[in-house]
């Protein structure tokens, strides 16, 4: 009788941890709202927080914000990266498709963030395939007041 003895695949899926995090660090919901409250500074829209804890093993939350052409998509996380860094001293592990303006996807560690263009949000649907992940309250972008003495547009 043969016995064979198997072989590792050399391409078989090796699972990464999720970067520990530090003595101190703020919690994860924290962090999503600083991001969240970045993305507005660039006038994002329809940004939105979902938790995620206990359904997916790779975050805790999950940040959705929609740009109106690619280079706001850009600006947008260009602005979420460089706000979190210098403001809240939060790296980013990683950063892909900001060179297409489509859809990019930012790594927090236990905070994924996915900008897209408003057109690819919609093909994507992300909200719908989280329908069951509870929403976190973003609080909104400071918004003029109609009706201001200021206000350059108003009659």
């Amino acid at each position: 009788m043969k016995t064979s003895t198997q072989k590792k695949s050399p391409h078989a899926a090796v699972k990464t941890p999720r970067p520990a995090r530090q003595k101190g660090a703020p919690e994860a919901q924290q962090v999503a709202l600083w991001i969240a409250s970045a993305a507005l500074d660039k006038k994002a829209q329809d940004v939105e927080i979902l938790d995620v804890r206990g359904k997916v093993d790779y975050a805790d939350f999950v940040v959705i914000a929609s740009g109106r052409s690619d280079r706001q998509v850009g600006a947008i996380a260009r602005g979420v990266e460089e706000t979190l860094k210098h403001e809240h001293d939060q790296r980013c592990f990683g950063v892909e498709g900001l060179t297409q303006g489509q859809w990019v996807l930012m790594d927090f560690g236990d905070v994924i963030v996915h900008v897209f263009h408003q057109d690819t949000r919609g093909y994507y649907d992300l909200e719908a395939l989280w329908m069951d992940a509870a929403r976190v309250d973003v609080p909104d972008a400071a918004a003029p007041e109609s009706g201001r003495d200021d206000d350059p547009w108003r009659d």
